[in-house]
């Protein structure tokens, strides 16, 4: 750290003079004043390339811009999403070393017997940053050919059909799970080592259905040659794919999942802090280049309101308590 001098006179209170050095010491408000001295790390939970590390790149950039110090992405990966939030709660809270994260923050209390902290408890909240919708596709022979053909057929061959998934605690083993759920049937569930190759398994007619994000299924949809696309999984329907009906209008009634991005802080974060990092997300997610390429990923960045720490305090809390239920009722765990 940068030595700091105050400047003392005879009429300074050495309580005063205690309680300014204290504050730099613990990193509260003189430290805060000064803050960001050096590059920020924004810590992805998943590899390099994927969906999440996508987003943290392209945030980067300008919240860097703002911040007026290099944001530095590292991938720290492994346990299905739970070693980065591990890490982040383990962070010195200077503002330093931050997170970004899906649902998985959402759903890992549930997953996990024995996750190593408290997605309500153990964190600052910095904001939401997007959302990114899912579509419920099938094999291209697959004998459905309509929604409410596909809710007949499950219905009555349960045993018989296969829903694959990215692996155990991926958002697309969650949306399969609550379309299970919601339409009362129990598929067989096929987990994969990643989306990419549970989509190269549907496509090759190994498997039979598949909910993922956009990010990975929109190429396929838009060629129309490889698989079936049986509707979104927003209430609403997606700006990018307009003829694609959801779910939800489909008959399953309040079906939602968007696979939300949140960023984080180690708990004790200063608050000047907090505002600053808050300030810098709010301004990457008005970049022009930001909004360009998450519209050309089917995205869709958060409104103002929800870019908050407040935002995000509340829809994480609302998501913990939902999946919850849904994944106890599934008899699922990650353990």
């Amino acid at each position: 750290m940068t030595a700091r001098f105050i400047p003392i006179s005879r009429r300074t209170p050495f309580g005063a003079i205690a309680a300014a050095c204290a504050a730099m010491a613990l990193g509260g408000p003189a430290a805060a004043n000064t803050w960001p001295e050096k590059s920020v790390t924004l810590v992805v939970p998943y590899s390099a390339g994927g969906p999440t590390d996508v987003v943290a790149r392209l945030l980067a950039v300008p919240m860097g811009q703002s911040l007026g110090q290099t944001v530095v992405v590292e991938n720290t990966v492994g346990a299905g999403g739970t070693l980065a939030p591990a890490r982040i709660v383990r962070s010195k809270p200077d503002g330093y070393t931050i997170l970004i994260h899906h649902m998985g923050m959402a759903t890992a209390p549930a997953l996990y017997k024995k996750l190593p902290y408290d997605p309500l408890k153990d964190f600052e909240y910095i904001g939401q940053v997007l959302d990114v919708p899912m579509t419920l596709l099938s094999r291209k022979d697959f004998p459905a050919n309509t929604f409410p053909e596909l809710l007949d057929y499950v219905k009555k061959n349960q045993d018989k059909v296969s829903l694959a998934n990215a692996g155990v605690g991926a958002v697309s083993q969650l949306c399969g799970m609550l379309f299970m759920h919601q339409v009362g049937v129990k598929l067989t569930t096929v987990p994969y080592k990643g989306a990419g190759p549970a989509m190269n398994d549907l496509m090759g007619g190994q498997v039979d259905l598949l909910c993922d994000q956009t990010t990975q299924t929109a190429p396929v949809i838009q060629d129309g040659k490889r698989a079936k696309v049986f509707g979104v999984t927003t209430p609403q329907r997606l700006a990018s794919m307009p003829n694609i009906p959801t779910l939800d209008e489909q008959g399953l009634k309040g079906f939602d999942v968007k696979v939300w991005h949140g960023m984080y802080a180690p708990k004790g974060t200063p608050k000047d802090v907090i505002e600053k990092l808050n300030k810098a997300l709010n301004v990457a997610i008005k970049d022009e280049n930001v909004k360009k390429r998450i519209a050309e990923l089917s995205s869709d960045l958060v409104s103002p309101d929800k870019a908050t720490p407040e935002g995000l305090r509340k829809h994480l809390a609302a998501e913990v308590a939902r999946w919850d239920k849904v994944i106890k009722a599934a008899g699922v765990s990650a353990e």
